[in-house]
């Protein structure tokens, strides 16, 4: 595996880990909402079909995967149950969930809410 260093140290790990959960998080409604037959936003589209939103939670999990592997410092994709989430790791993890569970309810409180890039 590559082993990948950076100058922060565990400051840069902590951050790592906090994308992660982010990511993880931000996979959930899109899954929800696909294996439910729901339309819901996507990066794509406003509206994005059920199976487009799917497969974005998967590309977030696999994101989630990948920020693991940099965080653990292995480089590349880990399993979250190889990724060393005990202690601080942890709740870094679960603080990037909780924020980005609580930008979602906020975000999608507006009902005209729309990613910049969307008209």
């Amino acid at each position: 595996m590559i082993r990948v260093e950076s100058e922060g140290g565990e400051k840069m790990e902590l951050l790592w880990y906090f994308l992660g959960g982010f990511f993880a998080w931000n996979g959930i409604p899109h899954l929800v909402k696909g294996i439910t037959g729901q339309s819901h936003m996507t990066p794509f589209a406003r509206v994005s079909s059920p199976v487009l939103n799917v497969i974005w939670a998967f590309v977030n999990l696999v994101i989630m995967q990948f920020i693991l592997g940099l965080a653990t410092g292995s480089g590349g994709f880990l399993w979250a149950w190889e990724a060393n989430l005990v202690g601080i790791n942890s709740w870094v993890f679960l603080a990037g969930g909780f924020v980005c569970a609580a930008y979602l309810a906020s975000f999608w409180s507006n009902p005209n809410a729309r990613l910049p890039w969307q008209k």
